[in-house]
């Protein structure tokens, strides 16, 4: 074959086009460029779709597991319904019920360790201290009389 250009040809050709035998200088350079924005857009989709999740980490424990659980059924069926509704349980602050209602039942039960019985008879007396209590009872109420 003959090497020679074209008359017509221009004798300088751009940079961006390649030479005949040697390397694509442009595919390399956006090749990588390509690389970097697929890592860069994937990163930033997951942060984004993590969001939820990180929002409601100073939350309660219940509440941060449905959202993770929102999270993954969105993430894995492609359902963006469940990203939302997780998005907007982060956003509402749910009250904490359970520590008011655990003190109370604390509470209560200490005082039910506390009582003696239902006579006001201490346990340990057995029946004959509650029938004594009894008549005692029934004396001072015929005295006041």
């Amino acid at each position: 074959m003959n090497e020679q250009l074209n008359p017509l040809a221009p004798h300088h050709l751009p940079f961006y086009l390649a030479p005949g035998s040697g390397t694509d200088t442009l595919m390399v350079v956006m090749g990588i460029f390509l690389i970097g924005t697929v890592l860069w857009v994937g990163t930033l989709y997951w942060r984004l779709h993590s969001l939820p999740e990180r929002m409601a980490h100073k939350s309660q424990k219940l509440q941060f597991e449905f959202v993770a659980v929102l999270g993954l059924i969105s993430l894995f069926t492609h359902m963006h319904i469940f990203w939302i509704a997780g998005l907007l349980l982060a956003l509402i602050d749910i009250p904490d019920f359970g520590t008011p209602l655990r003190s109370i039942a604390d509470s209560v039960e200490k005082i039910a360790d506390a009582t003696p019985g239902q006579d006001d008879v201490p346990i340990e007396a057995g029946p004959a201290a509650a029938a004594a209590g009894a008549s005692d009872t029934a004396k001072k109420e015929h005295s006041h009389v």
